[in-house]
């Protein structure tokens, strides 16, 4: 990505869109229309705001924004994400209580949590954790759309069994490439000794702008970015939530996003329906 963002006017962001999509239709469009599902297609012609997070996560060059958004949707039809429900995904999965969304940081920015000490490293389930994380994904732009995720990777009592490389750089790839303007920060906590080398190799992978949204915490420092009502007890918090499956973790019955993040929803609803 590029260092800064360039100042545009609104006419010339107008601009900017419009050639991303003369340019994405004659440069890649034209002999690979199969490459792609046609809802997606359909989807980067009619919305705006869809094309603009592309040209933004890339600093309005062109050039990289439609080369994001071939990979990108490629992905997408690669992953069937059109059509992916929890029932496209294994179930076991689900069970490990490894990967999940719950909470939300201190900005109003849900929780995208990964609880390292549950992933085993297997090359044989790989496929299946990867459309495991997709459908997480995939679950909150339906629901949120333009809504920023902060990943929480807890390493707590993980070891050498739990570093897997291709998976962190594929959940890298997630925001870097398939999902334009998702992912607010990173927060590594309480990160062993014994992952420095692999973080070393992890570190290389990532742009500027990416490395900037890395925060390593430790047990003292995570309230800075997660307050403790929305930090299991190990953590120094305060949620009494813990995983099960089924069904899926729902924040609905207790909150609503508003412009400014979290509210209870108790009270949204009384001041929606102008009840003190």
């Amino acid at each position: 990505m590029a260092s800064a963002e360039p100042s545009l006017s609104e006419q010339d962001i107008e601009k900017k869109i419009e050639e991303t999509r003369r340019r994405f239709k004659t440069e890649y469009l034209k002999d690979a229309c199969d490459r792609y599902d046609r809802r997606d297609l359909e989807q980067l012609e009619s919305d705006d705001w869809l094309v603009d997070a592309y040209l933004t996560w890339q600093h309005y060059a062109v050039d990289r924004t439609i080369k994001m958004i071939d990979e990108s949707f490629h992905w997408r039809k690669a992953f069937q994400l059109n059509d992916i429900t929890e029932s496209c995904v294994p179930k076991w999965t689900f069970e490990t209580g490894a990967i999940y969304l719950h909470g939300y940081d201190k900005e109003g920015n849900k929780l995208f949590w990964f609880n390292i000490s549950r992933h085993v490293k297997d090359a044989k389930t790989m496929q299946d954790k990867k459309q495991y994380v997709a459908f997480w994904l995939e679950q909150h732009v339906k629901q949120h759309r333009g809504k920023p995720l902060t990943v929480v990777f807890d390493m707590s009592d993980s070891g050498v069994r739990n570093i897997d490389l291709e998976f962190v750089k594929y959940i890298i790839s997630c925001f870097r490439t398939y999902y334009p303007k998702l992912l607010s920060k990173m927060i590594l906590y309480e990160m062993p000794w014994i992952m420095n080398a692999a973080w070393k190799i992890i570190k290389s992978w990532l742009d500027a702008d990416s490395i900037e949204k890395l925060k390593f915490v430790s047990k003292n420092e995570v309230e800075i970015y997660i307050s403790p009502d929305n930090l299991p007890p190990h953590m120094g918090g305060t949620d009494p939530f813990k995983y099960s499956y089924p069904p899926l973790p729902d924040d609905s019955s207790q909150f609503l996003v508003s412009e400014n993040g979290p509210s209870d929803s108790a009270v949204e609803n009384s001041r929606i329906h102008g009840k003190d």
